[in-house]
C-alpha cells in the first residue's frame, strides 16, 4: 500500500542538520505514527514520503520554506524584566506569550538585570533539515481516526 491522503504512516527517522549534528530519533523508541495529508507534519516531510511503501529506505532533505520556516528577525524582541515577575528566567527557557497574532511559544535566548529577549521563531526556522526515513507501515485510517485528526492505538482511542 502506497503512502497517500488519509493513510496511517509508521515511520523510523533520524533528523540531522547540514553539519551532520543529531536533532531528534525515533531510534530505539517507538516509531511516529500519523495521518498523511492532514498537515500533521512538515509540508516537506509529507512531500518527501508521498508514494511511498513499507520497506522503502529513503533521505529527505527539507528546506526551511517547507519546513519551519525562514527565521524572521521581527519575532525577536527584548521585554522587560518586571513581566516575569519573581519567576526565575534563564536562557533556553521556553514560555506562552500573547500576541496580536494569538498565544504564541517564545524562547528566552538573553537574560538581564533589567530586560529579557525572546525569540518567537520556531528553533528550527531556518533550518535545512536531513532526515533518514524507514517506512515501518502503511494503512488505511479509520474513520475515528480521520474525525479526530490522529492515529488511535490497538483498541481505539479514549477521549
Amino acid at each position: 500500500m502506497q503512502i497517500s491522503k488519509n493513510k496511517v504512516v509508521s515511520i523510523h527517522y533520524t533528523l540531522k542538520d547540514n553539519q551532520g549534528t543529531t536533532l531528534d530519533s525515533s531510534l530505539g523508541g517507538e516509531p511516529l505514527m500519523y495521518i498523511q495529508g492532514i498537515g500533521s507534519l512538515i509540508p516537506g516531510m509529507e512531500e518527501g514520503l508521498e508514494g511511498k511503501t513499507k520497506g522503502d529506505k529513503l533521505q529527505i532533505k527539507v528546506t526551511p520554506d517547507k519546513g519551519y520556516g525562514l527565521r524572521d528577525e521581527a519575532l525577536v524582541q527584548q521585554v522587560p524584566r518586571t513581566a516575569f515577575g519573581n519567576q526565575e528566567v534563564q536562557v533556553g527557557m521556553r514560555f506562552r506569550a500573547e500576541t496580536p497574532a494569538g498565544v504564541q511559544v517564545v524562547t528566552v535566548t538573553e537574560v538581564s538585570d533589567n530586560a529579557v529577549t525572546v525569540d518567537g521563531n520556531h528553533p528550527l526556522a531556518g533550518v535545512d533539515l536531513n532526515f533518514t526515513v524507514e517506512v515501518m507501515e502503511v494503512r488505511n485510517a479509520t474513520p475515528e481516526e480521520l474525525a479526530h485528526g490522529h492515529v488511535h492505538g490497538p483498541g481505539g482511542h479514549a477521549h
